[in-house]
């Protein structure tokens, strides 16, 4: 079984920790894309149109032997809509030929083991640089993955964050989150997803005294418990590898019980 250093708050090597097996699990990037994907449809809101939207009418056809076409029309006189066709899919105000029905079910299905499967398998894509580095990651840490002492879970202020941060090799990273911020195209923008920014380090853990509401106000940081963990958060848009910094109890949580995620 490998072992890692543990770093403590000034990026100093303080012994050492064991891996648990789930970072030996094979990459499986298929089942993590399975998986993320799987999640994100859980949030989708459905969506449809009114079912009698264009049916609201008293058109019919007139039938044959008229000299016009078999269209439905609609009825009356006297008014500048009679007789103008309606209700067909082609016609103006006329009902939709396929709407979208808000009675589909938009979610994804997956198999307890393969999402299991993939979390194990995204966990592990952490600990290999080169899929850090593919996710456009930067860094200056020579060990992955990176553990820190639990102390770091005990952290009040931002400024003590982005210290130890800076100590690890990693605040470079917050830099190409802070700079990479874009201006979406289109009509996200009046929408309320109006800046699309990168995703930074993962911060896992087991106790909260302070981290999260310390880490909270650096851009791309986020910080989740280590039995809370699932393939979205793990492999942000579905690509393995995101950098990520755990505290030595929650490799120590991993080994105890693999981590299965929420659905």
């Amino acid at each position: 079984m490998a072992s890692v250093k543990i770093h403590t708050l000034e990026g100093k090597s303080r012994g050492t920790v064991a891996l648990p097996p789930v970072f030996d699990t094979p990459l499986r990037k298929d089942v993590i894309k399975r998986a993320v994907l799987a999640q994100q449809s859980a949030r989708y809101q459905r969506q449809g149109v009114d079912p009698l939207a264009g049916k609201r009418t008293s058109a019919e056809s007139w039938g044959t032997g008229q000299g016009k076409a078999r269209v439905p029309r609609r009825k009356g006189q006297g008014y500048p809509t009679a007789s103008n066709a309606a209700f067909a899919p082609f016609t103006v105000s006329g009902r939709k030929t396929h709407p979208p029905e808000a009675a589909k079910n938009p979610v994804e299905r997956i198999n307890k083991k393969e999402r299991r499967l993939a979390i194990r398998s995204a966990i592990a894509a952490t600990t290999n640089p080169e899929l850090v580095s593919l996710r456009g990651h930067v860094f200056e840490a020579d060990q992955f993955p990176l553990v820190i002492i639990d102390k770091f879970q005990e952290l009040q202020t931002t400024e003590e964050v982005k210290d130890v941060l800076e100590n690890l090799g990693v605040w470079s990273d917050i830099i190409r989150v802070k700079n990479g911020r874009k201006i979406r195209a289109g009509n996200a923008r009046r929408r309320g997803r109006k800046y699309r920014r990168p995703v930074g380090p993962l911060i896992v853990i087991t106790q909260d005294g302070g981290i999260r509401q310390a880490a909270r106000n650096i851009p791309g940081v986020r910080v989740i418990y280590a039995s809370k963990l699932n393939a979205e958060v793990l492999a942000p848009g579905t690509q393995p590898g995101r950098l990520t910094i755990w505290t030595k109890s929650a490799i120590e949580a991993l080994a105890e019980q693999p981590a299965e995620g929420d659905q």
